[in-house]
């Protein structure tokens, strides 16, 4: 079902991880933002755009994370962007094949696969979604993987955050290859917060869409987190321990995760790839 958030904004929520996907209205069409997730999640979608008298003509991927990658034919075969890092990240992690990939992210029953990473990379350094619509701007940073972008949607002064700024999840840092890690998050969420100033609603990848106030406001809890993690203090974030809202208590899972990589390996130095509990990552 698809709820309008803003003009010409609208968000499909999937069952997976209170996934986002969101759709931006144009003149010719609709830009589709990290398609999403199950077979019968992706038809509905398709089905209500096509009610709606919709056609897709472009798609993009915030990152490089299998629940962003996604996509199916009953969408039609407009591009599909991400930036230029995402889409080397995507077709480096496929480079084995969708099923290995599958099997090693732990994919769900019941996720298409067959078009899972057709990602189009755009130049480095692009600065907007190229498409016949409103501006959707792109700010792409290294807080929590290779090639990630926030975007944001000026005429309707939406935030489009990716994974991040959840009321849900707490900051997933990228421990897989950034030299700072935990600076990587914090230089994001202050570019984020320049570069998105006037906007009002805020779509996390996961979680509920935030109106009014709440993106400083995420904002804040995700900088005060991710300053804990720097300082080896323990969090006062509702989103770990027994404040976490029913059936998200796994983020602390999450939390102490991070905490043991950081501990064993220092932020300058990681070992084995820790993936979120969705196992977003494809490879």
């Amino acid at each position: 079902m698809l709820t309008r958030i803003a003009k010409a904004v609208f968000v499909h929520e999937s069952s997976f991880c209170q996934s986002n996907t969101v759709v931006v209205q144009g003149d010719a069409g609709v830009l589709v933002i990290d398609a999403g997730v199950f077979e019968s999640e992706l038809l509905c979608l398709a089905k209500d755009l096509s009610e709606l008298g919709h056609i897709v003509v472009a798609g993009f991927s915030t990152h490089p994370h299998w629940d962003h990658l996604l996509w199916h034919s009953a969408l039609g075969t407009a591009t599909r962007y991400g930036t230029a890092g995402c889409a080397a990240t995507a077709e480096d992690r496929l480079s084995g094949g969708v099923q290995a990939a599958a099997k090693a992210a732990g994919i769900p029953e019941h996720v298409p696969l067959e078009l899972l990473g057709h990602i189009t990379g755009l130049p480095a350094g692009a600065v907007q979604i190229p498409w016949d619509g409103p501006r959707v701007r792109i700010i792409e940073h290294r807080a929590h993987a290779p090639g990630h972008a926030a975007l944001v949607i000026d005429e309707a002064r939406v935030l489009v955050a990716g994974d991040m700024l959840s009321d849900v999840l707490i900051p997933m840092l990228d421990l897989n290859g950034p030299d700072d890690p935990i600076g990587d998050y914090l230089t994001a969420l202050e570019v984020i917060e320049a570069e998105a100033r006037d906007a009002v609603v805020v779509v996390p990848g996961h979680g509920s869409v935030g109106g009014v106030g709440q993106m400083r406001a995420r904002i804040d809890r995700d900088r005060d987190y991710v300053h804990a993690l720097r300082e080896d203090q323990e969090p006062l974030d509702p989103r770990v321990g027994p404040s976490a809202q029913p059936g998200w208590e796994w983020v602390s899972d999450v939390h102490s995760g991070q905490l043991r990589r950081l501990a064993q390996h220092g932020p300058a130095q990681h070992g084995p790839a820790q993936h979120d509990p969705a196992q977003h990552d494809p490879a």
